[in-house]
């Protein structure tokens, strides 16, 4: 059934090619409102059981959007693998118990702390308070063999979102200057012990191998009563042990859909704009029982986006720009930015001739008549989207929530930490309040209380926006004083 499912994908995608209406070649006739309806509702439909990564539904997605790419003559990225970039990860439960020991107290896993990475192990050496283990921190304490403890987060930024997406960053750093283990003491009033440890204390996928996690144990400690900075600060040096139990590892495959199609100008068809739009969501719920509904569908986050991506790829495959255009469809982004942070590090095409990428997510809409861009104004392309908005007639607006980082929360930041000018589209939302968390994550996000002359617009509004950045005489370049200028001046050799 699995493999009649994929081919009755395949099937659907390429017929409804060959049936698409006649286009006088441009963006408002190519993309229709039947057309981008249909893909939200076949990507969103409860047959794919909300797409969760290495379910049968996110299957028969990459099939499905592969059959598109194929339908509409893009070239596929990998010769030997055609459309489909095989995306190996693994999960991984919890360690079945852990203890961290120190100045005569036993810090429990789950109770009053969750390791968050790092192998089965047993370790002692001394305790070290380095603040919030920033470089500079880092510059005046010998570390060599000493479990290192730190504030979450950053300075002026301890949501726990951001802080666990930059733990990688600041474990590294910890590791370099000879540290065996980092423990980061957990305070937010905006998520509770108890939630942290339900969402936490779970399998985890990761882009890993399955033989070693690569790096020194990091852990959170429960400082919901904010003492134990100061236990940690008045006795640091003081001896400690750490011991991780076993983990469990299998391996989930997977993958990203990947297609090109190549540009018209001469010398700037070496260079590449990255479309991309991830197409994973979160899958079932399987806690609900009789008729309640299980099914995330994932309508808004992010079928909506995937059909954006498939609107640029048939509307490109007839009207290629100057610069080429790499199109990647994203596994694993609700996992963790999975699937992008795997292609950043696997590219099918090499990262410095990548100027751009122009990223469609987003959690919803309250506002149709305009976009939202997470980074719009970072990068030179600022006038590029916003005028490409307005062709669609949608008015292009800045991150309205700053404080929640969503810049470094989406498939975007993988190719910004290399140097990459990024931006997500979004639809347009003026805040995150009621009408955004009613379907963020919730089953009711289904193509049923779309908008869908308000999809037409966007998916527009992208292609667009896309046209516009492939065809500007200079590469977009980031903002003077950018956090990610430097890394893009050392990409692209500037």
């Amino acid at each position: 059934m699995k493999n009649l499912s994929l081919t009755v994908a395949g099937f659907l995608g390429c017929l409804t090619v060959l049936a698409q209406s006649p286009s006088d070649g441009s963006i408002s006739s190519t993309i229709q409102v039947s057309q981008v309806e249909a893909h939200v509702r076949f990507l969103a439909s409860d047959a794919l059981k909300g797409r969760d990564t290495g379910s049968p539904g996110l299957e028969i997605a990459a099939q499905y959007i592969a059959s598109y790419f194929q339908g509409y003559g893009l070239q596929p990225a990998d010769s030997a693998n055609g459309y489909l970039q095989s995306v190996t990860l693994f999960r991984e439960s919890p360690p079945s118990e852990a203890v961290l020991s120190f100045q005569d107290q036993e810090f429990l896993q789950e109770k009053d702390m969750l390791i968050l990475a790092g192998d089965s192990t047993t370790l002692e050496g001394p305790a070290v308070f380095v603040n919030y283990g920033m470089p500079e921190d880092l510059e005046r304490i010998d570390l060599e063999g000493k479990i290192a403890v730190a504030l979450m987060g950053r300075p002026g930024d301890t949501n726990p979102q951001t802080a666990f997406f930059y733990s990688p960053e600041k474990r590294a750093n910890i590791a370099e200057a000879g540290g065996v283990a980092l423990a980061e003491l957990y305070r937010s009033a905006q998520m509770p012990w108890s939630l942290i440890v339900n969402y936490l204390n779970s399998d985890q996928l990761k882009v890993q191998s399955p033989k070693s996690d690569q790096g020194i144990p990091f852990l959170w400690l429960n400082d919901g009563q904010s003492n134990l900075g100061s236990l940690f600060e008045e006795n640091s040096g003081e001896a400690a042990s750490l011991s991780i139990g076993a983990k469990n590892r299998e391996e989930v495959p997977t993958q990203n859909v990947v297609a090109i199609i190549p540009g018209t100008d001469p010398e700037l068809k070496e260079e590449y704009v990255l479309l991309s739009a991830h197409y994973d969501h979160v899958g079932v719920n399987a806690k609900a029982t009789g008729a309640q509904d299980s099914i995330y569908n994932g309508a808004r986050d992010n079928a909506l986006g995937t059909t954006a991506l498939l609107s640029a790829a048939q509307y490109f495959s007839e009207n290629p720009p100057q610069r080429s255009l790499l199109l990647v469809a994203f596994t694993a982004e609700e996992k963790g930015l999975l699937g992008s942070q795997y292609y950043a590090q696997n590219p099918l095409v090499p990262t410095e001739q990548v100027v751009f990428n122009l990223n469609t997510d987003g959690a919803g809409y309250n506002d149709t008549t305009k976009v939202t861009v997470i980074g719009l104004e970072r990068t030179s392309a600022q006038e590029a989207i916003t005028s490409a908005s307005e062709s669609a007639g949608l008015e292009a607006i800045m991150d309205p929530v700053p404080e929640q980082n969503l810049y470094d929360r989406s498939d975007n930041v993988n190719f910004a930490k290399q140097g990459v000018p990024a931006v997500t589209f979004a639809p347009g939302a003026t805040d995150f309040g009621p009408e955004i968390m009613k379907y963020y994550h919730q089953v009711s996000d289904e193509a049923e209380s779309l908008n869908f002359n308000y999809v037409e617009k966007y998916c527009e509004a992208f292609v667009q926006a896309a046209e516009n950045i492939a065809n500007l005489g200079e590469a977009p370049v980031w903002q003077e004083g950018d956090k990610y200028e430097e890394a893009g001046k050392q990409l692209y050799g500037r």
